[in-house]
Order: structure tokens, then C-alpha cells, then sequence
């Protein structure tokens, strides 16, 4: 399967190719000739932000004390 990353391309054809909705089809022409055709899927969550409460640096204690703990 090819894999293109929306960052490697232009901002407009990327930001075209990120809002098509679930199910509609983008049609890729190339000299008036259709070359490909590609439905969008269904969009995933992003990451979930890491909990405020809990300073950066005391996440990397938390698991090299876990890790450290293992071993």
C-alpha cells in the first residue's frame, strides 16, 4: 500500500485531501484523465493531551522508576 504524508504535500491540496468526508470520493485527474480515485475513511481521534496535574519531567521519573522497578 502507498502511504503519502499530508505534511510532504502543498497546503492546499493538503488541507483539500483532510476535509472530504467519511465516504466521499476525491477523484486524482491528470491532463483532463481521471488516474485515481480515493474515498475517505473515517477520521481518528488524535492523541489524547497527557493529564495536567502531572509535570513533563515527572512522567519520564514515573516510567524510568517503572522500568528500573521491571529490571
Amino acid at each position: 500500500m502507498t502511504r503519502i504524508d499530508l505534511d510532504d504535500l502543498p497546503p492546499r491540496i493538503a488541507a483539500q485531501l483532510a476535509a472530504a468526508a467519511e465516504g466521499e470520493e476525491v477523484l486524482l485527474v491528470q491532463a483532463g484523465a481521471v488516474v485515481g480515485r480515493l474515498t475517505a475513511g473515517a477520521k481518528t481521534a488524535a492523541a489524547p493531551e497527557p493529564a495536567g496535574d502531572i509535570a513533563p519531567g515527572e512522567i519520564f521519573e514515573q516510567f524510568r522508576s517503572a522500568i528500573e522497578d521491571e529490571f
